[in-house]
């Protein structure tokens, strides 16, 4: 009876999850619905799972369809009569929404599709033999006064689910307002659901046309003749590379037999039969066509000569060393090939193959133009409501003012409670949480199916401009399509244009896959043992800063395993600390005491602690006797989304009862349990780590070996934990002496010649990008700039745009003061009338004008950089009011262990964090006078007492701490300090900005001066 039953993924409409919509019908009874989600198909993979999960329970059919809407109004419902109807909504929705033509009100003539029209939609007799009438309940009593009393068999129940009760009802009515951004008082009753939009049982709903019997009739016959079947156990994806799976094989171990000789000796026994055990298996699960696939793409990458890098579970795989897909040795590294793939796993494989973000677009249009967009398609996510985003968009729809809205998101607790109204935003905030709100990308799965992709998904075509499948990963896993990770990073970049930079501005030609040297750098082993690694892949936030140095990292495993372990599930469940502690125990000859003597034989490299993801499936294996398939269950079910299926409950009580079997303590069972537990989904495979581990290596040779040219790539890819200026801070630490946008120096991204490193135009704020690209394209078709007459006359520039340059002294080659360039170019331009200067033929001599005398700010380059920028190139301390620097500086941290000590510092970055207790606390990076950096920590208390209050300086109190040899403050009193006045009057270049002396806690006194403050 139910041909309209709506899930959550009908975005800003649906209020029911797929697993609530099952509960409805289990509630009431139902057999059998149609899942008819508006403009989209998300749902059916989740619902029929579920349905196949709950069978024994209760056996819920389904068939599918889609309800087409324009504008919020409804036009059709599709409802597929089989597969092959389901693949016809798929290809008629996805041609609207990648060609953006609008959907009519007629539908067109679908040959496995049944159609439903709402009431009074369609004139009865132009229906075809597969397009009905619905009716709902409050329609019944119209019938009788339509021409559709002649055309009963036209007729059909259409009664709506939409959501399960009063308060669910509410939501839907939210997220409508949400949808359409208005308040909520100001919805249109049209575009929403009505208030009976719930199920109810079949009997009571057939009541309701009891006086047309043949309507339920038609209902009942419609819904028996639809229906969805997919066999969940068979793979879907494309079955060959070559055509021929016997070809397939062939090729795969020719290929891997000829990387093996290029990789190890040929005489390697152990490489060679793990080899051939590798490809037994993968013959055995069907996945030549996947590797083949990785070759092909890498190999397109390398002859577009692209950068590469191969991560993901796939890196444990010797066969993707020999083919070159990774460059992770899993032989001298012990990786666990049975986390990729084993004779028992069901599950797709897991492989990421990172490009740079410069060329990660590029080979995702080669893999769409070799395998066709009828089988090919990125993967889709659904993106769920964040819990500032639900704050901020239900405090709109109620019609609060903006400002308080803002105090509600940066001050939930303090506002929760405040009336009736935000007790309703957070009480529905909390429900919505759950809700996703629209379809978005995943970060770089493909998928490449054997059949057509609209056999399993409609498309849609957002800016990536390549179609994308309305399921996400799970869903995909589920019905047995796995995906080509596709990833872009910027560390690629980084290390491709350093070495470009070196070869230009140095005139050498360096290697960075030369690993095995790295490992061996002093240099290197410096920068990590010190966590001085700013710019660096993967290794230079603070956490991961002061993780480098609480274990005085200066190896390669070291880095491999702290790669994992900054991971938020290992780090949060106390594991991380228990790993350095071990580390350091061992270190220096003592014990440690461990879980059981197990954990220690199965994990020796970590000292029994679990820190990568295959170390879940040996603990499972080997320590609680499961079988493989069910240790990659737990292993997949660190993902919050599985956590709940049914089989990793099973699979759970399983672990328990061997664990008993076997004779193991219960704190012992339990503590590996919640070891278990605590991954959350975060960790990494050790091959992922090891892959991240490589490029760390290359980037530290970079920054070691040519620290300027690498920090200008860093600059120039836009990418890293930090802002911009904190590279160009860290650029002037390492001896770059930093310039200001020049139109006769600069190019478009950042340069540098020998030490001197020139901003880019690409950084000026509000500079046109055509412009900023034209400047250095003229200058080198026609010579340096003469003055700015030269200038104006050369490039087609207005007057805000010329206003912008001067102000950022690229014009300082003149030698004229920027008030005297101003005045000039307003003489140019006129104060009225902007126009724009054309190249002339000859060039007139420029009238000169007597100026009165332009006495020019102090501050005035600083603060016009800080306007243009967002950051002065100056060092920042000139521009602080105060002299008093406090007591102590960042390198003497250490001599003042336990003690209280006052320290200004320029804000570098935060991180907001929590207690196990849920309390909101804070760390904080900072840079000294003398330019070094340190690290803060807020405690509950202290974080609300004295918050961050954006970018600047912060005198800080507090105590200096010790973890494992890392200094760092803990914060008891924080302030925001004051910068100078604007417009302060220059004075005498030689006047020097005086530092109060530097009071320690002794009582001695240091007289200090930064090296960057003049």
């Amino acid at each position: 009876m139910y041909l309209n039953c709506h899930t959550f993924f009908s975005f800003k409409y649906g209020a029911l999850s797929p697993k609530a919509l099952f509960e409805q019908a289990r509630q009431h009874k139902v057999k059998k619905l149609v899942l008819t989600d508006i403009n989209n198909t998300s749902a059916y993979i989740e619902m029929l799972r579920i349905c196949n999960e709950e069978r024994e329970d209760y056996d819920l059919k389904i068939a599918v369809g889609i309800e087409f809407r324009r504008d919020e109004k409804l036009l059709f419902i599709g409802i597929a009569q089989n597969n092959e109807g389901f693949k016809e909504l798929n290809g008629f929705l996805s041609y609207h929404n990648n060609t953006g033509q609008p959907l009519l009100r007629k539908a067109p003539a679908f040959n496995n599709v049944f159609v439903i029209y709402p009431f009074d939609h369609q004139e009865p007799a132009t229906l075809r033999e597969n397009e009905f009438i619905g009716v709902g309940i409050q329609e019944v009593n119209k019938i009788i006064r339509t021409p559709y009393t002649e055309f009963l068999h036209k007729l059909v129940i259409k009664h709506p689910v939409t959501f399960r009760d009063k308060k669910t009802f509410n939501t839907h009515r939210l997220l409508c307002a949400i949808g359409q951004n208005t308040i909520l008082s100001k919805l249109d009753p049209s575009t929403q659901a009505l208030p009976n939009e719930m199920m109810i049982p079949e009997a009571q709903l057939a009541a309701y046309y009891k006086r047309y019997p043949l309507i339920i009739k038609n209902t009942q016959q419609l819904l028996d003749q639809c229906h969805i079947y997919f066999d969940f156990k068979t793979d879907k994806n494309i079955a060959s590379f070559t055509g021929s799976k016997a070809e397939d094989r062939k090729r795969l171990t020719s290929l891997a037999l000829e990387g093996f000789t290029r990789r190890y000796d040929k005489h390697n026994k152990t490489a060679l039969d793990r080899l051939h055990h590798e490809l037994d298996i993968i013959a055995r699960q069907n996945f030549e066509a996947y590797f083949l696939i990785c070759d092909d793409i890498v190999k397109f990458a390398h002859h577009k000569n692209f950068e590469h890098v191969g991560r993901g579970s796939g890196a444990n795989s010797i066969i993707s060393y020999c083919l070159g897909l990774t460059d992770v040795d899993p032989i001298a590294l012990d990786l666990y090939f049975e986390r990729f793939l084993n004779p028992e796993r069901s599950s797709p494989p897991d492989f990421d193959i990172d490009f740079s973000w410069k060329d990660r677009d590029t080979v995702t249009d080669y893999i769409f133009k070799k395998y066709g967009e009828k089988r090919t398609a990125l993967l889709g996510t659904q993106v769920t409501f964040s819990s500032r985003s639900v704050l901020r968009e239900l405090g709109k729809v109620f019609g609060l003012p903006k400002k308080e809205i803002d105090d509600i998101v940066e001050y939930p607790q303090q506002y929760q409670n405040k009336d009736q109204i935000t007790r309703l935003i957070f009480n529905y905030a909390r429900e919505m949480l759950k809700i996703p709100q629209h379809l978005s990308i995943h970060a770089g799965g493909i998928l490449i199916t054997e059949a057509p992709i609209y056999t399993y998904t409609a498309t849609d075509r957002p800016p990536k401009d390549f179609p994308v499948s309305h399921f996400e990963m799970h869903a995909a896993e589920d019905i047995g399509i796995y995906k080509f990770d596709i990833l872009s990073q910027r560390g690629l970049g980084h290390i491709k244009d350093s070495v470009a930079t070196i070869a230009s501005n140095k005139g050498i030609k360096e290697d960075v896959k030369r690993f095995d040297d790295f490992t061996k750098d002093p240099k290197i082993k410096a920068l990590l043992s010190q966590g001085k690694t700013m710019g660096c892949f993967y290794v230079e936030s603070p956490a991961m800063r002061m993780l480098l140095g609480k274990l005085e990292c200066n190896d390669y495993i070291t880095l491999v395993a702290a790669s994992s372990i900054i991971r938020p599930g290992v780090a949060r469940s106390g594991m991380m600390r228990a790993y350095i502690e071990r580390h350091h125990a061992l270190k220096n000859g003592r014990t440690y005491e461990s879980i059981h003597p197990k954990m220690d034989e199965l994990m020796q490299e970590t000292y029994g602690i679990m820190v990568y993801q295959e170390d879940v499936i040996k603990v499972a294996h080997n320590f609680a006797k499961l079988s493989l398939a069910e240790a990659d269950i737990l292993r997949r079910g660190m993902s919050g989304k599985f956590r709940s299926r049914k089989e990793f409950q099973r699979v759970r009580e399983k672990f328990f009862e061997n664990c008993r079997k076997e004779g193991y303590e219960n704190h012992v069972t339990e503590r590996v349990w919640y070891e278990i537990e605590s991954f959350s989904g975060y960790s990494f495979s050790k091959g992922h780590s090891a892959s991240y581990a490589v490029e760390s290596y290359q980037s530290l040779y970079l920054k070691a070996h040519y620290p300027l040219e690498f920090m200008v790539s860093v600059i120039n890819n836009f990418g890293g934990f930090y802002k911009t200026e904190f590279y160009f801070h860290e650029a002037r630490m390492d001896g770059g002496i930093i310039e200001a946008p020049c139109i006769n120096q600069s190019e478009y991204l950042t340069s540098i010649r020998k030490k001197s490193i020139y901003m880019g135009f690409v950084h000026i704020k509000s500079l046109e990008t055509k412009l900023g690209q034209l400047i250095p394209e003229e200058r080198a078709l026609n010579g340096p700039f003469k003055s700015l007459d030269n200038f104006i006359r050369r490039v087609s520039i207005g007057l805000e745009q010329i206003r912008i340059l001067i102000r950022i002294g690229a014009f300082r080659f003149t030698k004229k003061s920027k008030r005297t360039l101003l005045w000039n170019a307003h003489m140019y331009f006129g104060s009225t009338q902007p126009r724009r200067y054309s190249r002339d033929l000859f060039e007139e001599e420029v009238k000169h004008y007597q100026l009165p005398s332009l006495e020019p700010s102090r501050f005035e380059d600083a603060f016009d950089e800080l306007e243009l920028l967002g950051f002065p190139l100056c060092d920042p301390y000139k521009l602080l009011k105060t002299h008093d620097m406090g007591d102590i500086k960042a390198s003497s941290l250490k001599e003042m262990l336990q003690k209280q000590v006052e320290i200004v510092g320029y804000l570098v970055t935060t991180k907001n964090t929590s207690t196990k207790n849920g309390k909101p606390m804070h760390f904080g990076t900072f840079y000294d006078y003398e330019g070094k950096v340190f690290d803060t920590t807020h405690f509950p208390v202290i974080a609300k007492k004295y918050p961050f209050r954006g970018k600047g300086f912060y005198r800080i109190r507090g105590k200096v701490v010790e973890d494992f040899s890392y200094p760092m403050i803990e914060a008891s009193w924080m302030e925001k300090l004051s910068m100078v006045d604007k417009y302060a009057i220059a004075q005498d270049s030689n006047d020097y900005t005086v530092i109060k002396k530097l009071r320690a806690k002794s009582g001695s006194s240091i007289k200090s001066k930064s090296k960057f403050v003049v």
